[in-house]
């Protein structure tokens, strides 16, 4: 193989692992947002508690585009019935921080 090449290949593989780092701490971030605003007092990722479990909400609305922002819009206003009779108070969080909230939650496997 000529070395243009193989310089390619190195930043490919540079910049996607420079990637999976980025998101990796984007997710992190999330995950401490949803700590620091208390959604922990009631969800777990993988566990129901008072709340669904994220990686069930992920799997409810998976491939639902609208579910990004009906899920930022509970967040911030509350909600109850979808889960059962136990409502979700309203979160006191911006609109910024309601919609990396629900796209935290939406990408949980």
């Amino acid at each position: 193989p000529d070395k243009r090449s193989e310089r390619m290949k190195a930043v490919y593989v540079a910049m996607m692992a420079a990637a999976g780092i980025v998101m990796a701490g984007q997710a992190q971030a999330d995950e401490a947002l949803a700590k620091s605003k208390n959604c922990m007092a009631c969800h777990a990722i993988d566990k129901k508690l008072v709340g669904p479990a994220y990686k069930d909400v992920a799997a409810k609305y998976k491939g639902d585009a609208k579910a990004p922002a009906m899920l930022a819009e509970k967040i911030k206003a509350g909600g109850k019935g979808v889960w059962g009779q136990i409502p979700m108070p309203p979160n006191n969080v911006t609109p910024e921080e309601a919609a990396k909230l629900a796209a935290w939650v939406l990408s949980q496997k």
